[in-house]
């Protein structure tokens, strides 16, 4: 056997890199490069370091300052690091700048993203939106991208549309990304078709923040396999099963993740998978209550609800993985050392979280806790909204 055959493709390894500015404190940084790190080993790789530096603002022409700049390289040579990964998006001259400074494969977190979900896409209809967004992308970054990819082909950030010199050709990247329109014009109408054959069955559609645990509850609660995974964006594409609970038939829908600086392109060309949403009757907003800044990942869901027009929808937030959440225990006067425990369904009802939302329930879809209550609580609202559409339609009852 070929000594090649025997020999696994080593992992790459990536730093990554953020800012302390005016508008994100030394919490926050730290809080995104988790995140970010989060990301990198979703995509394929090893973070193995994070760079912070403290600035007003980001460097316009190398993000961070020459000082920072120069400890970055020493690191990146001296342990062989493949990729330098930057948590907001560069401008095309930064990442030349970079690259010719770092001698090293630059991505951003826009270009992270946009690689994952071109790992992640397996129908027609998803791999065109991505392709469609890695485009948008790449037009303003042409210049010297190419030659770049001739020296070194694969990798992650690397899963372009395309790695011919030909395609640096401006017309042709444009021309590309209006046939994809196009594309995704035809397939919006199919998918409007669709919706609109399902005829007025009260729909209800699953969103969240990343990995929050959204495909577990729908495999829950439809009785179906939806892939899920402890890994960011594992649903790319809008699943819709036909569920009953007790004799009352509903349609839930099951949405890609939202996440902290999404690109644009994305959301754009996702427009279908959240028209899912707009047309939905009630929405569950699923938490991971487990996630220390889960707050804050609420925040960033509501604001991108609002933004697609769909924040006053009914709504209820599901607080779910209530079995991995655990609260500092100690007294004031209490000198030992900090220890964690895990509070119990009674407890979580007591809490400020259980106040502030009016409609919300407490759950671990992993581990089945509270989900009679949960199925209840969804089966009086869906039943609500059947009564008042089909007003004569009492047999299920």
């Amino acid at each position: 056997m070929e000594k090649g055959l025997l020999t696994e493709q080593k992992q790459e390894t990536a730093v990554l890199v953020g800012l302390i500015t005016d508008r994100v404190s030394n919490t926050q940084v730290y809080e995104y490069l988790d995140e970010l790190a989060f990301l990198v080993e979703t995509a394929g790789a090893t973070p193995v370091r994070k760079f912070v530096q403290a600035m007003p603002s980001p460097h316009h022409k190398t993000f961070v300052g020459s000082g920072k700049l120069e400890e970055i390289r020493f690191f990146v040579e001296d342990n062989e690091i493949d990729i330098v990964v930057f948590d907001d998006e560069l401008s095309p001259s930064q990442i030349r700048n970079l690259e010719k400074l770092l001698n090293k494969r630059i991505l951003d977190r826009t270009n992270l993203i946009l690689d994952i979900f071109a790992k992640r896409a397996q129908t027609a209809h998803a791999r065109v939106q991505v392709e469609l967004a890695q485009y948008q992308y790449l037009l303003p970054r042409l210049t010297g991208m190419w030659t770049h990819l001739e020296r070194q082909r694969g990798g992650i950030g690397m899963r372009g549309p395309g790695e011919t010199e030909i395609e640096t050709d401006r017309r042709i990247i444009r021309d590309k990304i209006s046939k994809l329109k196009e594309q995704l014009i035809k397939i919006d109408k199919q998918k409007t078709t669709q919706r609109q054959n399902r005829g007025k069955m009260v729909r209800v559609s699953l969103v969240g923040y990343t990995n929050v645990g959204k495909s577990t509850i729908m495999n829950m609660i439809s009785k179906s396999e939806v892939f899920a995974e402890n890994k960011l964006f594992a649903t790319l594409d809008t699943t819709v099963r036909k569920v009953v609970i007790d004799n009352l038939p509903f349609l839930l829908s099951d949405t890609v993740g939202f996440i902290r600086k999404l690109p644009h392109g994305l959301v754009e060309s996702f427009k279908s998978t959240l028209d899912e949403v707009r047309e939905s009757d009630i929405l569950l907003h699923v938490v991971d209550i487990s996630h220390p800044n889960f707050e804050e990942q609420m925040d960033v869901v509501n604001i991108t609800l609002s933004e697609i027009g769909v924040g006053d929808k009914p709504t209820f937030v599901i607080f779910n993985k209530t079995d991995a959440f655990t609260y500092v225990k100690k007294d004031d006067d209490d000198l030992t050392p900090i220890e964690k425990e895990n509070i119990s369904l009674d407890d979580l009802m007591q809490t400020y979280m259980a106040k502030q939302e009016l409609n919300c329930i407490f759950i671990s879809a992993l581990k089945k806790n509270n989900i009679e209550n949960f199925k209840t609580l969804l089966y009086n609202k869906i039943k609500e909204i059947h009564t008042a559409r089909y007003p004569y339609n009492d047999l299920l009852y």
